[in-house]
């Protein structure tokens, strides 16, 4: 399994990056990581176990008939996805794209859409959900299935990280935690492909490649279309240089208090370890 990325990643992406809020890097992870996470992630599903979120579909005569599947922190207690954050080439990614010399770990995210799910990704942007603030965030999605916009492939708006935009948060299942009602609800962008003013971007994905993007770029999926092939992303989010630590409410809850304050650098090298370092010259 590789541990730095398959190939050197090239100016030209750290720019889409920069400008577009989001780049699709081809080919970073090796198929030993894929198929190894991608047993991992169909297991952890099926365990059970974790904070699970889900949504099931069911058809006009009530049998179910489509699972959007969720989970996050699995890297606490699996090593197969404790290995994917500190041994892929991740982390490495992370720092080229956002120019840094030292990555911490935020959390990962699994995403499973079975076929014939019905269920949408409502558009979102990240950082409302999040309490940090700051500029070097990153999530690194890599999938392990194929993925095209038919079978719920990530869409972006490019340039919507420069908005300066927080929407509601909105999960899959509409848990009220998450909805701050001082904050403007997320516009349906499926309903505007036709707005000259906004760009869309998707890609159709095969397992080792991984889309990267800034906590406040615009995205959303639909459902599953495929009647055969399941969807399967793992996100994980990595934290930079000028991040801050900002616990507004309805943001994500961690098991305990990081040791820093509001408005510190979250330097709690348990809750939020380095992961990875530049190497220095002698």
């Amino acid at each position: 399994m590789n541990r730095h990325p398959a190939r050197s990643i090239t100016d030209d992406e750290i720019k889409a990056y920069e400008e577009d809020g989001v780049v699709c890097l081809r080919g970073m992870f090796d198929s030993e990581w894929s198929e190894r996470m991608y047993a991992a992630s169909v297991a952890f599903m099926e365990s059970g176990e974790g904070r699970v979120r889900e949504v099931f579909d069911e058809d006009s005569d009530g049998s179910t008939n489509g699972r959007f599947y969720g989970n996050v922190f699995m890297c606490g207690s699996d090593e197969n996805f404790r290995a994917f954050r500190d041994e892929s080439p991740a982390p490495e990614i992370a720092a080229t794209l956002m120019g840094v010399d030292k990555i911490r770990f935020w959390y990962d995210q699994l995403f499973i859409k079975e076929p014939k799910t019905k269920a949408i990704t409502f558009w979102h942007n990240d950082l409302p959900f999040w309490p940090f603030q700051g500029e070097h965030l990153i999530s690194i999605w890599a999938a392990f299935t194929p993925a095209t916009k038919e079978t719920s492939g990530v869409e972006y708006i490019a340039g919507s990280h420069k908005w300066n935009k927080f929407y509601q948060a909105r999960t899959p299942d509409d848990d009220p935690a998450f909805i701050d009602p001082s904050l403007e609800p997320c516009p349906n962008f499926s309903e505007q492909y036709d707005n000259p003013d906004l760009r869309f971007l998707s890609w159709d994905m095969e397992p080792g490649d991984c889309l990267c993007h800034h906590p406040m770029v615009v995205h959303g999926a639909g459902g599953n279309k495929s009647a055969t092939q399941r969807r399967v992303g793992l996100s994980v989010r990595y934290l930079g240089e000028d991040v801050r630590w900002d616990p507004r409410p309805h943001t994500v809850q961690l098991p305990v208090e990081p040791v820093c304050a509001p408005g510190e650098y979250p330097a709690d090298d348990t809750l939020f370890p380095v992961i990875w370092q530049r190497e220095q010259a002698a």
